[in-house]
């Protein structure tokens, strides 16, 4: 893809308008049971000219009190509408209305190799937002963090701060492709960011309702491939491998177990993890489904019914 650098440069400048620094407070107790104001920080990047902003949802956890400073310097109190906690978004809401917000794109066209920027306003300094430019080094990455296992995330060589966190992955078109995270503390010069289709789903259900309303399985696991097969001594090279099975789940409802191998939903082979989301979220909330799975050398079926997801 070729492009001259003066194209690039207005793109990131009209979209660096649309990003924010994320300022919040925490109440905690100190050892003497008194309440201890905490500050954190991190970017966000507005969707939405009413004043909508996503951004992740490690930045605003557990925060009293959130407010957005623009590109312009102006500060503006925040409130958060909802999160949806597996793919690490959330959605805050200013008063404002005409703000510049940033042109969202399609992140299943995401191409290995593909020049990527990283834009951030960590410290909301005077100077405006960040940038650091990268490629897009994979797709469909999942990595395990202290808040749990993240699926589907794209990985990029562009520098990503911790401030960066909830900042835009835009194309060279100014395009958001994805929304930055820097919750793994061993990714030196190795970037994550949540797709923006994920993002999207995310915060117009937020928008909506105030809350997500996908359905939900409850299980985390991994794409089987031949590699992997061989790796585990698995007797199948497609399906799921189960590695974890949520608490009160409707997977662990339906006895399923770590280390079953998803290898059918509903009438559709499963191949894939992405088949399995698929199928899932073509489904309501409440609805019931069976599984198809291995369990050593043996097949059984098992009959789910469909949470939402927490």
């Amino acid at each position: 893809m070729s492009f001259d650098e003066s194209s690039v440069l207005e793109v990131v400048e009209k979209v660096t308008k649309s990003v924010v620094n994320i300022n919040t407070v925490r109440l905690l107790h100190d050892f003497y049971y008194q309440v201890v104001p905490i500050q954190g920080m991190g970017s966000g990047v507005i969707i939405d000219p009413k004043g909508f902003i996503v951004t992740n949802n490690h930045v605003i956890e557990g925060a009293e009190k959130i407010d957005a400073t623009l590109a312009s310097d102006e500060v503006l109190h925040g409130k958060l509408v909802g999160t949806c906690v597996s793919d690490d978004i959330a959605v805050i809401k200013v008063d404002g209305k005409d703000l510049p917000s940033a042109e969202l794109g399609n992140s299943d066209e995401l191409k290995v190799g593909q020049t990527v920027f990283a834009i951030g306003n960590p410290f909301g300094l005077a100077g405006g937002p960040t940038v650091t430019k990268g490629v897009i080094s994979a797709v469909k990455r999942s990595i395990r963090s202290e808040r749990g296992l993240i699926e589907d995330l794209v990985q990029t060589d562009a520098s990503i701060n911790p401030g960066n966190s909830g900042g835009p992955l835009v194309d060279v078109h100014g395009r958001v492709v994805a929304i930055s995270t820097a919750i793994v503390p061993f990714a030196q010069g190795i970037g994550f960011a949540i797709p923006v289709n994920s993002a999207k789903r995310c915060a117009t259900e937020i928008m909506t309702h105030g809350q997500t309303l996908r359905p939900w399985l409850g299980v985390s696991g991994l794409s089987i491939t031949r590699e992997v097969a061989s790796y585990y001594n698995l007797p199948v090279d497609k399906g799921v491998l189960i590695a974890e099975v949520m608490p009160s789940s409707p997977a662990e409802e339906a006895e399923i177990r770590r280390g079953d191998i998803i290898i059918g939903f509903g009438d559709k082979a499963t191949n894939s993890i992405e088949d399995m989301v698929k199928e899932i979220q073509k489904r309501k909330i409440g609805e019931k489904a069976r599984v198809l799975l291995l369990r050593g050398d043996e097949k059984w079926m098992a009959d789910v019914t469909l949470g939402r997801t927490p």
